[in-house]
């Protein structure tokens, strides 16, 4: 397990919803057909994703029904988190092919993180996908509605 520092709280899977939740301008909607998805100005950045063929249980075959996707600001990040033996973070051979900025996390897997790293990893998933202007008054601490700063 990767969860850092003493007293740090393993995630669990409804921890994604009430971190997203908390970003500015995130909604939870739906995108692929109708597959929940959180939203910022309606770009997906995390989408809860249909058991597929490609998404499997190594040993039983069996498609996996907990696999979220999240976005990363560049191929080199979402490298990264795939090739670090200490996340649960993984990918398939269809987002290789495509060079896609996207990883996959299974919610069975969520508990390998603190809340806090989970936190940061929706975060930087929302990052990715939030407008600049929104993103970088976020940064700075500006509320996003127009009511000073957060």
């Amino acid at each position: 397990m990767s969860i850092a520092g003493a007293g740090a709280r393993a995630a669990v899977p409804a921890d994604v919803d009430a971190i997203c939740a908390e970003l500015p301008e995130a909604t939870l909607g739906e995108s692929w057909g109708g597959v929940p998805t959180w939203l910022v100005r309606g770009k997906g950045f995390v989408l809860y994703r249909e058991p597929r063929h490609d998404c499997t249980d190594p040993l039983t075959g069996e498609q996996w029904d907990d696999v979220l996707v999240l976005s990363t600001a560049t191929l080199e990040d979402a490298a990264s988190l795939v090739e670090d033996p200490g996340t649960p973070f993984f990918t398939i051979e269809h987002f290789t092919r495509a060079r896609s900025k996207h990883v996959l996390l299974r919610l069975a897997r969520v508990g390998e993180l603190s809340r806090d790293e989970l936190a940061e990893h929706l975060t930087d998933a929302w990052l990715a996908r939030a407008p600049k202007t929104l993103a970088r008054g976020w940064r700075q601490g500006i509320d996003p509605s127009g009511g000073g700063r957060a």
